[in-house]
């Protein structure tokens, strides 16, 4: 086996690093997997964070794993990520927020009670917020985890110099840097833009939302599909 070559990179390096990755490809990336569900959702810039929270700890926590399996056993990971078991986890993590928005929709349209004001009226009345809260977070927490496994020049980079620093704990590191990095830039991005957008698109086009949640849940459902045959590689 040919030894390594020595890569050395600084917590400040890679997260540099990561940023620029994060300010140029993944916003492209991640936009056919995270724009269908702002336009779904049309949750707005306020609620931003419920889709953007578990889905950059998804990628930071893949990451950080990448560069710590590296550190720890000292060899490069890329064949590993390069295999059909990644695409797996992106594709089924998307099919599975596709089916958490189908469900969040139908607690929203079931989620009224009826309350007997006299012997001939009743009154409809909202459910309670917690009700139809979105099952979204295990779904795009894992669709995050499925992005950041996908492989990249500046990621295996990273993984080489956490393998040629032959410590878990230093590839850990790394990798959090990188992941902190990556997020960044995308998070403000999608956060102020995609969000506002499908915002304004379910307000605009409000005659025609369930049309929309339905077209953006066909999308996310043939994008995780795509993904897990291979068809589609982010």
């Amino acid at each position: 086996m040919t030894p390594l070559e020595p890569v050395v990179l600084s917590f400040g390096a890679v997260l540099l690093l990561g940023l620029g990755f994060g300010a140029g490809p993944c916003n492209i990336a991640c936009l056919p997997y995270l724009g269908p569900v702002f336009v779904a959702t049309g949750d707005g810039v306020r609620n931003a964070w419920r889709i953007l929270l578990p889905f950059s700890a998804g990628r930071v926590v893949g990451y950080s794993l990448l560069g710590g399996l590296s550190g720890f056993l000292g060899l490069i990971v890329q064949d590993w990520i390069a295999a059909p078991w990644v695409r797996w986890v992106l594709g089924g993590a998307t099919i599975v927020v596709a089916l958490s928005l189908l469900w969040r929709r139908r607690l929203r349209g079931t989620g009224c009670s009826v309350r007997r004001q006299t012997s001939m009226t009743v009154e409809m009345t909202p459910a309670k917020k917690s009700d139809v809260a979105p099952t979204l977070p295990g779904g795009l927490f894992f669709m995050g985890m499925g992005m950041a496994l996908n492989p990249c020049a500046p990621l295996t980079t990273v993984i080489l110099a956490a393998a040629t620093a032959g410590s878990a704990y230093a590839g850990l590191m790394l990798g959090v840097g990188f992941g902190a990095g990556a997020v960044l830039v995308p998070t403000f991005i999608f956060a102020l833009g995609v969000a506002h957008f499908g915002e304004q698109v379910k307000l605009h086009l409000s005659r025609w939302g369930n049309s929309l949640e339905n077209a953006s849940v066909a999308l996310l459902i043939l994008m995780g599909i795509g993904t897990a045959m291979g068809w589609i590689a982010p």
